[in-house]
């Protein structure tokens, strides 16, 4: 099993994991020729995604998935509620799935278990995938943690976790206050701080990668992020990786 980063932040974000002869995305915030052109930066062809996976409708994370989805044929999941709000945009579209935030699908190798989410979207998930030995959970766009993310975290190999912003960055940024208190909020995005106040909480026993994703370009530091997770794992910095917007990460192995 490995995962790997299209890139990650307001920007775009995509997220490719792979188990035997399966591989999906989830999501893609990315136009069609700048989603093939860091698939193949990783090595792979677009017609080799077995399925997308969409966590909530925001344009970063669904913009690119219609019409990628359409040229190359690709099955589309997404919730009841995401499929409300943007089913328009899938109507030509043969092979689009709607599922419940609760329930688990297998996407060929992969079993796939969604779970819910505080973030300002209409039904916003996200995800556990496993290979039957592996686990790697992905987090972001999260305004606060709850218990039942925590449980669905707990004991994974791997974590893709939004570490958005530092308080006093973003306190102190130049954003409209309005932003700020978006942000800031229990449906917006994770502080540095929350983040490692998840890990904290949660069965890291079996962690193998733990890497920072969506970072914001304006209220965040690389450095800043790393040092929170670090933290809470009480290893070295170094150790945490970082998903940037441009290049988002290379392949990890489990």
């Amino acid at each position: 099993m490995r995962f790997a980063s299209l890139g990650s932040g307001s920007e775009g974000n995509g997220l490719v994991v792979e188990a035997g002869v399966s591989r999906v995305l989830v999501d893609c915030g990315f136009g069609l020729r700048d989603a093939a052109v860091r698939l193949q930066r990783l090595g792979l062809e677009p017609a080799s995604i077995s399925a997308i996976l969409v966590t909530h409708e925001h344009a970063d994370h669904v913009g690119g998935v219609p019409a990628f989805a359409a040229r190359h044929r690709i099955p589309v999941w997404l919730t009841f509620g995401t499929m409300q709000v943007v089913g328009e945009r899938f109507a030509g579209l043969d092979a689009v799935y709607g599922f419940d935030s609760h329930d688990s699908f297998s996407v060929g190798d992969l079993r796939v278990q969604p779970f819910p989410v505080p973030h300002d979207a209409r039904e916003p998930v996200q995800f556990v995938l496993d290979d039957g030995a592996n686990r790697v959970g992905v987090l972001t766009d999260i305004g606060c943690s709850t218990p039942y993310v925590e449980a669905s975290l707990s004991g994974c190999d791997a974590l893709v976790l939004e570490c958005n912003h530092d308080t006093g960055m973003l306190a102190d940024s130049d954003y409209p206050h309005a932003l700020k208190q978006r942000i800031a909020g229990r449906y917006g995005h994770l502080c540095n701080d929350a983040a490692a106040a998840l890990l904290a909480a949660i069965d890291t026993s079996r962690l193998k990668h733990v890497v920072a994703a969506h970072l914001s370009q304006q209220n965040n530091t690389a450095r800043r992020a790393r040092a929170a997770l670090a933290s809470a794992l009480d290893c070295a910095p170094d150790w945490i990786g970082v998903a940037d917007q441009a290049s988002g990460f290379d392949w990890r192995m489990l």
